[in-house]
């Protein structure tokens, strides 16, 4: 017998009914096989090529395998044949035609070389071939202006592939459905009649900042976590692109001056963006991402917001999931509400704040202070475990009581005062500190020398170490 790329799986196991088995321990994608209903419906069409790609194994490695277990149960050869590109074989071919384009090799000709060679790409090779050009040394920049040009290549592939369906309340589900907000109000940008209500729908459009910020701070560091940061670092660039454009479209906008071509342009930019988003980007997540990660990324997506919607179904995967987990690296760390940190690592980040921090408890006890290098008011730790009140001279307690007063009866929730003293303008600050029901728990007071920071105007865009 022989087997390759178009073998079919229900025809393999009826020849082979261990290999069931075999293939789910194999790899845990591969656990389908399982379900009769499966073996009896996808079974019936799924080649050995679709197989390796929903295993994201090597086909050849594949093939060698079923092969070699074929052999050791029944002696029998089986002649394995891979009449396909590798994966890595498959890589270099994208890479060299990436590589055309950039050198101008007419689009329609490395498209038909693209649909020829390459059926069954996955959105995660996609992924990864920007991560390769960008590893050896292709400036993310270059990556950046091939990315459209790329996505022109690689549609008719792309648009064959569908998501799964998502549960509300997904991640995914969540930013999918702002995309079609924003799809909404690009149509009315489109179909516009009257330019009165253009400046409306550009603020609007706008609101497209949260879906870019969640992004950039939900998922992008659960998949560079994963090793994956090629495709963030070239989407993020183009989220700049957009932010850059919006920025003028809207000033434009406002002062009356705006072009047909310009608004033509966003609406493009962001269209095209989009379409990245769900042809590339989310399947390429939902493949390399666990439900636990994806609970990673959904924890803090309230407190960046959503555009467009006022709230959120709350989603939760299978029990067990969603718990914190703590690397073997983390353990005597403090579990905080954003991560892990050792209390060296608190202590650190606590002295290299550029302002002075002390904080009272609710017993009016200072507990704490920074002990910054260069401190505006001095302290010691004679100090810990002192009134507060008797931290201060008699002419100031009246007014350290007033606002302890205000905070605990949750009239106010802070104050702030300004001095100057020794040539400096120093800003004092105190907050109420309370707990999730409200509960107060003390203040904190925050001292900073901002006399540098009064001078500062206009704007500072590089660095400049000089």
């Amino acid at each position: 017998m022989e087997i390759n790329s178009k073998t079919k799986i229900s025809v393999l196991l009826a020849t082979y009914p261990f290999l069931k088995e075999f293939l789910i321990s194999l790899n845990p994608n591969f656990s389908a096989l399982d379900n009769p209903i499966m073996r009896n419906t996808l079974g019936r069409m799924a080649t050995l090529s679709q197989v390796a790609l929903v295993g994201g194994i090597d086909l050849s490695g594949l093939l060698t395998k079923i092969s070699d277990e074929i052999k050791g149960k029944t002696g029998e050869s089986v002649i394995a044949r891979s009449d396909v590109p590798t994966s890595e074989n498959r890589q270099e071919i994208l890479k060299g035609i990436i590589k055309d384009l950039h050198r101008g090799v007419n689009i329609n000709i490395l498209k038909q070389k693209f649909l020829e060679l390459i059926k069954d790409i996955s959105p995660s090779e996609i992924a990864n071939l920007e991560q390769k050009l960008i590893e050896e040394g292709m400036p993310e920049q270059e990556v950046k202006k091939l990315c459209s040009l790329h996505v022109e290549v690689f549609r008719e592939s792309l648009e064959k592939k569908t998501l799964p369906g998502l549960p509300s309340g997904h991640p995914v589900h969540t930013l999918m459905l702002e995309n079609r907000f924003a799809e909404g109000i690009i149509q009315e940008i489109e179909e516009l009649k009257d330019n009165n209500k253009l400046q409306v729908l550009i603020e609007r459009i706008s609101a497209i900042e949260m879906h870019y910020l969640r992004k950039e701070n939900q998922l992008f560091p659960i998949l560079e976590a994963k090793g994956i940061s090629g495709p963030s670092k070239v989407m993020w660039a183009l989220h700049d692109d957009i932010r850059a454009m919006m920025k003028d479209v809207k000033e434009k906008v406002r002062a009356g001056s705006v072009k047909e071509l310009e608004i033509k342009t966003l609406v493009h930019m962001i269209k095209d963006m989009i379409y990245k988003e769900e042809h590339i980007l989310y399947p390429m997540a939902l493949e390399t991402l666990t439900d636990e990660d994806w609970m990673r990324v959904k924890r803090g997506e309230e407190e960046i917001g959503y555009a467009w919607l006022e709230s959120v179904e709350q989603w939760e995967p299978s029990i067990g999931v969603g718990r914190q987990v703590v690397s073997i690296d983390k353990i005597g760390s403090l579990n905080l509400d954003t991560g892990q940190m050792t209390p060296e690592q608190v202590n650190l980040v606590l002295t290299h704040l550029p302002v002075d921090i002390s904080f009272v408890n609710e017993n009016d006890e200072v507990v704490y202070y920074s002990q910054t290098k260069d401190r505006i008011f001095p302290r010691s730790p004679g100090i810990i475990g002192r009134k507060v009140q008797n931290c201060h001279p008699p002419k100031s307690v009246d007014m350290v009581e007033k606002i302890l007063d205000a905070f605990k009866k949750g009239e106010k929730d802070s104050a702030e005062f300004w001095i100057q003293m020794k040539g400096q303008f120093i800003h004092i600050r105190y907050f109420a500190v309370r707990d999730n029901y409200g509960r107060y728990k003390g203040t904190l007071e925050v001292s900073q020398d901002i006399t540098d920071l009064r001078s500062l105007s206009g704007q500072k865009r590089l660095l400049d170490w000089d």
